[in-house]
């Protein structure tokens, strides 16, 4: 138990400073790429605006059925940001569907107090010609930068990290489109380690009241063949959302459906067999009232290796106050177990069970933390055993325009075949959110 504990802030005694150097160069080449947009449209609007000043939207704030990305366990609803980053790891700790977005709320109504304006009669010369130095909408605007970073150790001697930046434009008719690269990393025991440069450009838009998203791009690796990567996302309301004058989410049902393919990255086996797989399936969130939710998910996989897998995911949950309760269970099965030969956990039968116990308040007010406990169980071959996860999260909002989170959880969930010995997984997260 204490090589659970044990800090795990480098991937390896021989990989560091090749590790530290290019995730340092990749975070600069990308700090610099966005600067350079930002100054060259800033620029270009100023000369086109001679005598107006212009301000870029905050970005999107969204309520989402929040689940735990570090486990099988999973979170309470909270206000959270735009993650178009869907990670194809079909595994407990990784099954996200707070990565998947739900539909934009509605305003809350708000009343006019002051009286309509009367039109003013017509003047003479009232349009004048346009010439070339008036006002004029860009067509792109720099909404957000959103740094993603993940870091996932257990006491077998695997090792994944992820470091993923994502740029982000607002277009002239409201859509968006986004940029994706990173640095990724993988090592495990008996295996060369594996880095991976993800590239991914993706739009998101309305048609009438469904939403929908695509996202597409390529996997580069230091030492594998290019990969081509995809997702879509579909988000469709049953019933229209009501929201409180407040922003309280009072009701809603929301049906999604959701698309992906790409490289299987589980981990460094995973990828040197070169296991992609194609996953689809429904979600389903329904708020059954201000304090209490529904979320059900089910996922449907097809491997390069000719496995597949059915998985599913539901989640009951009641909150008071600053406390919440929750009921989580989750299912996956394999038609074949190909672990030791493909490199990932495939179980024929694997069912996890619990209930989760959370608080979330303000600390400061620049300060904001949740805290966790899941117990329960979970069965593997026909053999239970205790499933438990511990979780703090806390955002930090350093200005109005830059906010960022940073996550810790311990779970013994299992996401490999380990025999009679336990197993420990620890996981630390994080995102930085700049607005512009």
């Amino acid at each position: 138990m204490a090589n659970s504990f044990r800090p795990y802030l480098f991937v390896s005694q021989y990989s560091l400073y090749a590790v530290f150097f290019l995730g340092c160069l990749q975070i600069q080449l990308g700090v610099i790429c966005s600067v350079g947009i930002w100054i060259l449209s800033e620029a270009k609007l100023q000369a086109a605006q001679a005598h107006q000043t212009w301000k870029s939207p905050l970005g999107l704030t969204e309520q989402v059925t929040k689940v735990n990305p570090e486990s099988a366990q999973y979170s309470k609803p909270i206000p959270y940001r735009l993650k178009p980053k869907p990670i194809l790891l079909a595994a407990p700790e990784n099954f996200n569907p707070d990565l998947r977005l739900p539909p934009s709320l509605p305003k809350p109504p708000q009343q006019n107090s002051s009286p309509p304006s009367l039109p003013e009669p017509p003047q003479q010369n009232s349009n004048p010609p346009k010439t070339p130095t008036e006002a004029k909408t860009p067509d792109a605007v720099l909404e957000s930068i959103h740094t993603d970073y993940r870091y996932d150790t257990d006491n077998f001697g695997q090792t994944n990290f992820f470091l993923e930046p994502t740029v982000q434009f607002r277009l002239r008719n409201g859509n968006k489109i986004f940029f994706k690269t990173g640095f990724n990393f993988f090592e495990q025991r008996g295996v060369e380690s594996i880095t991976n440069f993800p590239l991914q450009v993706g739009w998101q838009g309305k048609i009438g009241q469904v939403t929908l998203q695509t996202a597409a791009g390529v996997d580069v690796f230091n030492r594998l063949p290019t990969a081509i990567n995809l997702n879509v996302k579909v988000d469709a309301p049953i019933s229209p959302p009501r929201v409180s004058s407040s922003g309280r989410l009072l009701s809603a049902v929301i049906i999604s459906g959701n698309l992906e393919q790409g490289p299987y990255k589980s981990n460094a086996r995973t990828l040197d067999n070169q296991i992609t797989a194609w996953r689809f399936g429904p979600d389903l969130y329904w708020q059954i009232d201000r304090d209490t939710s529904l979320f059900s998910s089910l996922r449907l996989g097809s491997y390069n290796d000719g496995n597949s897998e059915v998985q599913s995911f539901s989640r009951l949950e009641r909150k008071f106050g600053q406390f919440s309760l929750a009921a989580n269970l989750f299912t996956w099965s394999y038609d074949r177990d190909l672990e030791r030969t493909s490199g990932y956990f495939s179980p024929p039968d694997f069912l996890v069970y619990n209930g989760e116990v959370a608080w979330e308040g303000n600390i400061a007010n620049f300060l904001r933390c949740r805290l966790a406990a899941n117990l329960g169980r979970q069965r593997l071959k026909g053999e239970f055993d205790n499933a438990n996860t511990y979780q703090t999260r806390c955002t930090v909002k350093l200005s109005p325009s830059i906010e960022a989170d940073l996550g810790y959880s311990f779970s013994n969930v299992r996401n490999q075949e380990t025999g009679g010995s336990a197993y420990g997984g620890n996981s630390f997260t994080g995102q930085l959110r700049v607005k512009f």
